[in-house]
């Protein structure tokens, strides 16, 4: 072989961008099936089905790609079927449940990747507990054999737990004494928050691998109820007919979650309502947001009728896919710029028409996706400036963006003709004021007041007025308004300067800067359990030579550094 041919063997091909798009046709992983008002997702790895080669997915041990099923899964169930009360999450194979992330692959990849890979899985899970408090879709484990690590987890972010009693099935985090990080989807938090064990139990049941059968795992508050193997079938289908009884679900013809209409190429991507153009020599994406053409439906039939076109609708799922690409496949693009085009007056029909139809499932589940949606851009790691100018149609729900962004830029063209000059305005709807909460429980525009009452207030008192440069500034709704002498060079400079510093420092800042108010469930996951992992998975007591994760299942132990800092 030829130098050159070395040379060329030699260097690493990047890997496929990983695609966020799925259908059941496609699963590998999931089985989903239905029976009247409870829908059964069961859990049945392929193997040799991983999302990147270099592992095997054994003991029903899952990676992204069965997350990314999971995620599609759960909003099929959400949109696609409203007769679905509750679901039963549980294992298609014998005396395993879900033995948690795949240790191989975890060992295998990037820092980069185990980062988005838990932020993506505490998303999905946090999803499920969004979809039970406001959708009133209800989740159950049935843990019908042992349960470790990100298995039990997934189980905790449901709403009951039932473990089968075969004095061998137990549940487990045994992250911290075989591995040597943490569990990386909530488990510490939900422990605490959510099922109220005792902290020194829980100091207990953490640094234990062997796991907790069923007796001591119901005294301790693990599971929720345990049944012999022989009644736990039935067992099952009571717990979860009774779950059912409990929601409020409608039922009634679900909506096609028909493909997205996309095309990705060298410069970015294009969807109908999201476009995105990816500079990546500057590191800077900018998301282009339009407003639907016309006032979009208003009537819960039109609405139904529209199913996945609806514009919310078709917005939310979109932008969910823009972000999730970005976030994953584009790890050196750091700064997000914001952009809106088109109609205000459009923007607020739609939101006039999500208030006028709340009660509607599928207007609540839709609303479900948009809080989702923003969500995902208030714990990504990436630097967000939203840029208000000539075009621009920050109303609403699209001004949740501007909200979201760690800084806004207005244009100012202050004169008396600035209105019939086309000046940008934002314009202020109902949807600003909790409809799309943080997770941090606030609006996104209580957050951007820490916790004043008064500033609020007096954003409120500007409901569905247009509200140009100045008074925006002086409102405190946006950063900087530079006038149109200096926009270009204004814009230019913070992209730039931003750009420049350090991400890792970034990462902290902004996330430390995002969350004011009380602290949650969610806000400690993403906040105070994101930033531990991501120190631990870059130690080398985790990911060293040595360490816990690279040695797993060689017969070495691992060797740690002792300092405690």
């Amino acid at each position: 072989m030829s130098a050159v041919l070395q040379s060329e063997a030699a260097v690493p091909q990047k890997p496929a961008p990983v695609d966020f798009e799925t259908h059941p046709s496609r699963y590998k992983h999931w089985k989903l099936s239905f029976d009247g008002a409870v829908a059964t997702l069961a859990l049945d790895i392929k193997e040799d089905g991983g999302i990147r080669p270099g592992y095997a997915l054994k003991l029903n041990s899952y990676d992204l790609g069965v997350d990314i099923e999971l995620n599609d899964a759960l909003n099929r169930i959400r949109f696609e079927h409203p007769e679905v009360k509750s679901v039963v999450v549980t294992s298609a194979r014998d005396r395993i449940f879900c033995s948690g992330a795949n240790i191989y692959m975890l060992g295998l990849s990037s820092h980069q990747w185990k980062v988005n890979f838990c932020k993506f899985t505490n998303e999905t899970r946090n999803g499920m507990e969004d979809a039970s408090r406001h959708s009133g879709l209800k989740f159950l484990a049935a843990v019908n054999g042992t349960c470790a690590g990100g298995g039990y987890e997934l189980a905790l972010a449901c709403d009951k737990i039932y473990l089968v009693d075969d004095r061998s099935s137990t549940v487990s985090l045994p992250e911290v004494p075989l591995l040597g990080v943490l569990p990386g989807t909530g488990g510490l938090t939900r422990l605490i928050d959510k099922r109220r064990v005792r902290r020194d139990l829980a100091d207990i049941f953490c640094t234990t691998s062997e796991g907790v059968r069923a007796d001591r795992a119901q005294q301790w508050k693990l599971i929720d109820g345990a049944a012999k193997p022989a009644q736990f079938a039935e067992y099952i289908k009571a717990r979860a007919a009774e779950l059912a009884q409990a929601s409020d679900r409608p039922g009634g013809k679900g909506v096609d979650l028909t493909p997205l209409k996309r095309s990705f190429d060298a410069k970015g991507y294009r969807y109908e309502t999201v476009e995105v153009e990816v500079d990546r020599a500057a590191r800077v994406a900018t998301i282009t947001v339009s407003a639907p053409a016309r006032a979009p439906e208003s009537d819960a039939a039109a609405i139904h009728a529209a199913g996945a076109n609806w514009w919310p609708l078709k917005l939310a799922r979109e932008l969910d896919d823009a972000i999730l690409n970005l976030r994953t496949n584009e790890l050196e693009v750091g700064v997000w710029v914001l952009k809106t085009r088109g109609s205000a007056a459009h923007v607020l029909a739609a939101d006039a028409a999500l208030k006028a139809n709340a009660g509607d499932w599928l207007v609540r589940e839709t609303i479900g996706h948009l809080r989702r949606t923003l969500a995902r851009l208030d714990v990504s790691s990436r630097t967000m400036i939203a840029v208000i100018d000539e075009g621009s149609c920050f109303a609403g729900t699209l001004l949740e963006l501007a909200l979201a962004a760690d800084r806004s830029y207005m244009l100012d063209l202050a004169d008396s003709d600035s209105e019939t000059r086309g000046a940008p305005a934002v314009v202020l709807s109902e949807a600003n004021f909790g409809t799309y909460p943080m997770v941090n429980g606030l609006s996104r525009i209580a957050t951007r007041f820490a916790g004043e009452e008064q500033p609020v207030q007096a954003a409120r008192a500007l409901l569905w007025q247009e509200v140009y440069a100045r008074a925006a500034s002086d409102a405190g709704l946006i950063t900087l308004a530079p006038d149109d002498i200096d926009w270009s060079d204004e814009i230019r400079l913070v992209i730039e300067e931003r750009a420049s510093l350090s991400p890792d420092a970034l990462t902290g800042l902004e996330a430390s800067l995002r969350f004011g108010g009380p602290e949650t469930m969610e806000t400690r996951i993403f906040g105070r359990l994101s930033a531990w992992q991501n120190w631990i998975f870059q130690r080398p007591n985790a990911v060293g030579a040595d360490g816990a994760l690279k040695v797993f299942g060689t017969g070495r132990k691992a060797k740690f550094n002792w300092e405690r800092v």
